[in-house]
């Protein structure tokens, strides 16, 4: 069983004005074969911890811990990470014109295993991918994001999740700005990637309907840089009735 644990994680980001306290004690531990759903309103925290747990230069860890498997994570390097078995998809994933899917996620999958797959078998890897992801067969040849719509970008990400084969991944809002159809084929990439009991993965979201079809293990309320509460998916829906007004109110008085 692997597993991710982050103990009283306390992190800083820096900005115009100095540096800015985001995360205030976060104590979340995932093990293999567990969805957990971060839930939360903007402003949360939700964002900076996964790029925390990414690596992300801009967020200082001022006290606390991340292990993964027993292995400090804070200590190693972004790419050290990524080989330690930790993936994150992106919110807003970036363009890298010039630099095709297909050789973008070969250069990938050879970072993250230390040698090239075999071309054959990859060829055939990286096709049943994309096609899982609905993505037509000249996707492959087009540079990175770039003039992707959202969805694809998603889809894309899903791909990537699929073929890097990671023991975590950190997922932050995945969801954002996909149409019901879209949403269906992020989940059944999700789904079909844990269906290996040996993965987990950490869900940020707003909305419930993804849960839908993602069956989530737990789901944590994030407010003001910490979790406020723990629960079944339950307490999805019973935050996607009531909003997150009480936690916030109750974050205010312990202020």
């Amino acid at each position: 069983m692997a597993t991710l644990k982050i103990t009283d994680l306390h992190v800083d980001v820096e900005t115009e004005t100095g540096p800015k306290n985001i995360l205030k004690g976060v104590n979340l531990t995932i093990n293999s074969g567990e969805v957990h759903a971060i839930m939360g309103p903007n402003g949360s925290g939700k964002s900076t911890l996964a790029y925390t747990l990414a690596g992300h230069p801009k967020y200082t860890v001022t006290s606390g811990t991340v292990t993964l498997d027993g292995e400090d994570l804070l200590a190693m390097t972004v790419d050290q990470r990524a080989r330690a078995g930790l993936f994150l998809a992106m919110q807003y994933p970036v363009e890298i014109p010039g630099v095709s899917v297909a050789n973008f996620l070969r250069a990938a999958r050879t970072a993250v295993d230390g040698k090239a797959p075999k071309l054959r078998t990859w060829i055939k890897e990286v096709d049943a991918a994309l096609e899982r992801q609905d993505l037509d067969d000249d996707f492959a040849d087009r540079s990175v994001n770039e003039g992707f719509s959202g969805g694809e970008k998603k889809r894309h990400e899903m791909a990537q999740l699929e073929l890097l084969h990671p023991k975590f991944a950190v997922l932050d809002e995945t969801d954002s700005g996909l149409d019901i159809d879209a949403l269906k084929v992020v989940s059944t990439g999700v789904n079909h990637y844990l269906e290996d009991k040996t993965r987990g993965v950490m869900l940020i979201t707003h909305y419930t309907r993804i849960l839908r079809y993602i069956h989530a293990t737990q789901v944590h309320v994030f407010v003001d840089g910490r979790v406020a509460a723990t629960g079944g998916p339950e307490l999805g829906e019973q935050l996607e009735a009531e909003g997150y007004e009480k936690y916030v109110e109750a974050a205010k008085a312990n202020a």
